[in-house]
C-alpha cells in the first residue's frame, strides 16, 4: 500500500461545519467500507473453493456435449420478448422499435400506464386498443418457441417459463402443464370485478369489434389474464419455481434483458453446479459486486479465469436455437418442425369455416 494511504477502518472522523459528524454515521460508513472489502475480496479469492464443473469445457459446444449425454434430463427454459420479436411482436425496451417507445399515441402518462392495473380500471381503451394490434391468432411462433417444443419431444424438458403474453408457447404445441406463464396469458380471461371467467375466443370477439368486453354477470371490466402493475403473479409461478430450479441439470435464458423481477431472480435458483446457457443480443444477468455487498447472489460469471458452469451466446434467439441445434444434430429436424407448423397454421388461416368439415 502506499506511503500515507489508510485501510477504509482507519479513515479519520473529520470535522463538518456544524461541528463533529455523529460517530454513528462514521461507524456505518466503516462497516460499509468493511462489507465491500470483504464481498470484493471473495469474489476475487483464488483460494475460494469452486463448484465442480459438470460441463466438458465451458463453451457453446460444451454445453450441447453436456445436453447429449446422460448427465442432463431436466432442463428448464426462461425466455422472454426477444424469442418472439422475430414474429413480429416488439420487445419493451429496444430503443425505437420498442413497445414504450411506440405508445405516444395512446395519450398516456408514462408509458407503463398502459399496463398499470389502477389506470386500466379508469381508462381501459388504450389497453384494449393495444391488444388488437398484439392480439394471438395474429403470429407465428418462432424457431426459438419450436426448440422449446422440440425439448419436449425429446424429454428434456422439465419447465418453460416465460415472461411473455403472447401464447405463442402454446401456437407452438408446448404441453399446458409444462408453461409457466410467469406474467400472465391471454389464454383466459377474468372479469375484474366477480373473476368470472371468459375464453379467449369470448374476448377477442368483442376486442375486434372495437367493444370493451364487459362481464355478463356483473357489467364490470373482463380483463385478460396478464399480469398488469400493481397485481400478484400467477400462484402457479410461486407453486413450482422451488422445486422446478432444484431439479434442474440446464438452465437455457433466451431473449430477455433479466432487469424484472422476481423472474429475473430465477437464475439464482438452481444449484450452484447447474450450467446455464444465455442466448440473447446481449450479455445479462451477470455478478454485480455491489449486488454481492447487499447479500445477493446467482449472478452469471461469463469472463472470469473462474468460470465453470455460464456461457453466452450472443445474436438472435433464433440463430442461437439453430446454432445449439446443429452441434446436437437436431438441426434438421428443427427445421422441419418449423415449417409444418407453420404450414398448418397457414392452412388454417386461409381455409373458410365451412370447409374446415
Amino acid at each position: 500500500m502506499a506511503e500515507g494511504s489508510k485501510k477504509p477502518e482507519e479513515i479519520p472522523e473529520t470535522d463538518t461545519a456544524e461541528g463533529s459528524a455523529p460517530s454513528v454515521t462514521m461507524d456505518l460508513l466503516k462497516d460499509l467500507f468493511q462489507k465491500f472489502s470483504v464481498a470484493t475480496t471473495n469474489v476475487d479469492d483464488d483460494t475460494e473453493e469452486q463448484p465442480e464443473q459438470l460441463l466438458p469445457e465451458v463453451s457453446f459446444k460444451g454445453v450441447a456435449e453436456y445436453i447429449a449425454s446422460d448427465k442432463c434430463k431436466n432442463i428448464i427454459v426462461m425466455s422472454g420478448a426477444g424469442i418472439s420479436t422475430a414474429a413480429g411482436i416488439p420487445d419493451f425496451r429496444s430503443p425505437g422499435s420498442g413497445l414504450y417507445d411506440n405508445l405516444q399515441k395512446y395519450d398516456l402518462p408514462n408509458p407503463q400506464a398502459i399496463f398499470e392495473i389502477n389506470f386500466f380500471k379508469k381508462n381501459p381503451q388504450p389497453f384494449y386498443t393495444l391488444a388488437k394490434e398484439l392480439y394471438p391468432g395474429n403470429f407465428k411462433p418462432t424457431t426459438s418457441h419450436y426448440f422449446i417444443k422440440l425439448l419436449e419431444q425429446k424429454g428434456l424438458l422439465k419447465r418453460a417459463y416465460t415472461q411473455n403474453i403472447d401464447t405463442l408457447e402454446r401456437v407452438a404445441g408446448v404441453s399446458g402443464d409444462k408453461l409457466v406463464e410467469a406474467h400472465g396469458t391471454f389464454h383466459t380471461s377474468h372479469c375484474v370485478d366477480c373473476a368470472k371467467e371468459f375464453s379467449q375466443e369470448w374476448v377477442k370477439d368483442k376486442i375486434f369489434k372495437d367493444e370493451i368486453p364487459r362481464c355478463e354477470s356483473c357489467e364490470n371490466l373482463v380483463k385478460p389474464d396478464i399480469v398488469f402493475f400493481g397485481e400478484a403473479l400467477p400462484k402457479r409461478f410461486f407453486e413450482l419455481r422451488f422445486d422446478d430450479f432444484e431439479s434442474c441439470d440446464l438452465l437455457i435464458i433466451m431473449g430477455t434483458s433479466l432487469k424484472v423481477h422476481p423472474f429475473a431472480s430465477l437464475v439464482g435458483g438452481v444449484k450452484d453446479t447447474t450450467p446455464r446457457l444465455l442466448i440473447n443480443r446481449e450479455k445479462c444477468g451477470e455478478i454485480d459486486p455491489f449486488m454481492v455487498l447487499m447479500g445477493a447472489s446467482g449472478g452469471m460469471d461469463f469472463d472470469s479465469a473462474k468460470a465453470y458452469r455460464d456461457v453466452c451466446w450472443l445474436g438472435n434467439c433464433d440463430d442461437g436455437c439453430l446454432a445449439l441445434a446443429d452441434l446436437l444434430g437436431w438441426k434438421k429436424e428443427l427445421e422441419t418442425l418449423v415449417s409444418v407448423e407453420h404450414g398448418k397454421i397457414e392452412s388454417d388461416t386461409t381455409t373458410p369455416p365451412q370447409a374446415k368439415g
